[in-house]
């Protein structure tokens, strides 16, 4: 991988895939929370208790949006590269990123 344009293309594509990965996990972890704030108001749970579940569920969907709003920034970075860098396109870094976009791009579509 001595090409610098493949190096950039690698960094790129783990932004991508990172970002993606953190929405879904702060898509569970709202999900989840509000299933055990659920849980605890038909158990009883003491009001200190479910304002405290209800801010965690609070900060995670807060989180939701501006991991959107990053992975959408590093999609279209990426995106741009890759066209401005066709000659690579037999590269097996340009191929895993492109994937990586098709999936990403499914990704930014599917939302809470």
């Amino acid at each position: 991988m001595a090409d610098p344009r493949l190096r950039q293309i690698t960094i790129k594509t783990g932004v991508v895939k990172r970002l993606a990965k953190e929405k879904i996990s702060y898509e569970k972890e709202a999900t989840q929370q509000r299933k055990r704030i659920d849980r605890l108001k038909t158990e009883g749970a003491d009001d200190h208790v479910l304002r405290k579940e209800e801010e965690c569920y609070q900060e995670s969907l807060m989180m939701v949006p501006d991991c959107q709003r990053r992975l959408v920034k590093a999609f279209t970075e990426l995106d741009e590269y890759l066209k401005n860098e066709l000659e690579l396109n037999e590269t097996k870094e340009y191929l895993a990123a492109f994937a990586v976009l098709s999936e990403a791009k499914e990704q930014m579509e599917n939302s809470l």
